[in-house]
């Protein structure tokens, strides 16, 4: 990762292409919770209306759920080395209740993912293949078994539920706990002054000092 400074004291944070990457996965699934949503509960049915339809929202349904598919495979092959848990991120967590509370003055020095955010892009791929497995099934669901069927009516909103419950905790993490880090990944670049804070490990690597 190279130094950049499109202001003064600022580094940065995010490529272009990871941008790219990021928002797609993240407007794919905001769609797909949507129109997920719709079809799941007649309750939720009206949102089907707001986005073209109920016949709109099942055919474009299962197309969202590949490009997100992809583009979180893409962002696999990029950040998954960047990913795994070392003692460092084993000791961050023991104690992530103090970041929640920020007061990151006791936690081991994060690189440029810390503890929590590796736990969540895991878990994240962990419900994103759930999602694409269980609904590859209800895709075609006459080509496939009633015990594979049965499984994916179950796992499919279940793995959503949770997936959309970590991707609320993202966002309020990277908004309000965190402020900054949203920008990180709009405009590329972070100021140095918050690398240090939050990701001193990182910031050292980059910047040499």
């Amino acid at each position: 990762m190279s130094v950049s400074t499109p202001v003064e004291n600022t580094i940065t944070r995010f490529s272009y292409y990871e941008r790219v990457v990021h928002w797609t996965v993240a407007l794919s699934f905001v769609y797909l919770a949507l129109t997920g949503l719709a079809l799941w509960s007649p309750r939720l049915y009206w949102l089907a209306a707001v986005m073209g339809g109920g016949e709109t929202v099942r055919a474009w349904h299962p197309w969202a759920g590949v490009i997100f598919s992809v583009a979180l495979g893409l962002m696999f092959i990029n950040w998954a080395r960047s990913m795994w848990l070392d003692g460092d991120d084993c000791r961050w967590l023991m104690k992530a209740h103090k970041y929640a509370v920020h007061d990151e003055s006791e936690l081991p020095e994060a690189g440029r993912f810390n503890a929590g955010q590796k736990m969540m892009f895991w878990m994240q791929c962990l419900f994103a293949l759930t999602l694409l497995v269980s609904g590859i099934i209800l895709w075609w669901p006459e080509d496939m078994s009633r015990g594979w069927r049965l499984a994916a009516i179950l796992l499919h909103p279940v793995s959503a539920i949770l997936s959309l419950a970590g991707i609320i905790v993202h966002f309020y993490m990277a908004t309000f706990a965190t402020p900054g880090s949203l920008q990180g990944m709009i405009q590329g670049w972070v100021s140095s002054r918050w690398a240090r804070t939050h990701h001193p490990k990182w910031h050292r690597e980059i910047t040499k000092r």
